[in-house]
């Protein structure tokens, strides 16, 4: 599922290139990708709007437009979204969920295979993100903020860090790289650690989060990740411990000891013994 680096990439790649534009018409060919309002009212109301801005919240991609309307889009497994040409007849694409056609001739495609991926189109932000916690990347998000997020919990330290409502953006891979960075087994009750780790993995956290959006996201075997313009990214290239273990072996390039691969509330975790005790 596209974590925090991965939506930030496409919207970074996609502000320049709609900011102004205007949406003559949407068509939705799926319509249980619209979660709110129904099908036919979103399609009415996005008709004519401009959008003003491309921005993100957690791992929810954000279109501001002209009216006040916020369309909210998330991912999940298999969304994406295509900046096209527009083409005579319907999308090439049989995966196209959802169309936008805008002026100037282009179009931008949501696709999505699993059809897993919603849209919502809300003057109120808040009714879909409201349950989201902090932003990492932000200023409000300091070492004493994840402290007393992790204050008193028992639950282990992977599966929390992965919780939307505690820290937004957060996902499996960059959990991972981020205990490993701190040192951290993934098993940790959340309130065991020391301020030297909280603080560790605080700088683990932005560490790697940065490193994903400059490198523009993760492509893998099974997350073909690409921009709105074909492109993959190179994360995969940088990664320390997050791995298929079906497909490859990992060895810690700190320590050399065989990355170790198992399952924690239902989550799988990549860890090294040697560094993450």
């Amino acid at each position: 599922m596209p974590e925090l680096p991965e939506v930030e990439t496409i919207a970074k790649r996609l502000r320049p290139a709609l900011a102004g534009q205007r949406i003559e018409r949407a068509q939705v060919f799926w319509a249980r990708t619209i979660a709110l309002p129904s099908a036919a009212a979103f399609t009415r109301r996005l008709r004519g709007q401009s959008i003003e801005s491309v921005g993100r919240r957690g791992k929810y991609l954000l279109f501001s437009l002209s009216s006040g309307d916020v369309l909210i889009t998330h991912l999940r497994m298999t969304g994406d979204f295509t900046l096209a040409e527009a083409p005579k007849g319907a999308p090439h694409d049989p995966y196209v969920r959802v169309r936008f056609a805008l002026n100037g001739g282009r179009e931008l495609w949501f696709t999505d295979v699993r059809k897993f991926g919603r849209m919502a189109l809300t003057n109120d932000p808040d009714e879909v993100l409201g349950h989201l916690g902090p932003e990492p990347l932000s200023r409000q998000f300091t070492p004493a903020r994840l402290a007393g997020i992790l204050s008193g919990r028992s639950t282990p330290i992977k599966p929390l860090l992965l919780n939307q409502a505690l820290i937004a953006g957060l996902g499996n891979i960059y959990a991972d790289e981020a205990l490993h960075y701190a040192g951290v087994h993934p098993r940790r009750p959340a309130g065991s650690l020391t301020s030297k780790e909280i603080a560790r993995l605080h700088a683990g956290i932005r560490f790697v989060l940065r490193k994903g959006i400059r490198l523009g996201g993760s492509t893998l075997a099974d997350f073909r990740f690409r921009d709105p313009f074909g492109n993959p990214g190179k994360m995969q290239e940088e990664f320390v411990v997050y791995h298929d273990p079906r497909r490859e072996q990992k060895i810690c390039p700190r320590c050399g000891t065989r990355v170790t691969h198992l399952v924690i509330a239902q989550r799988s975790a990549h860890f090294c013994p040697g560094c993450q005790r």
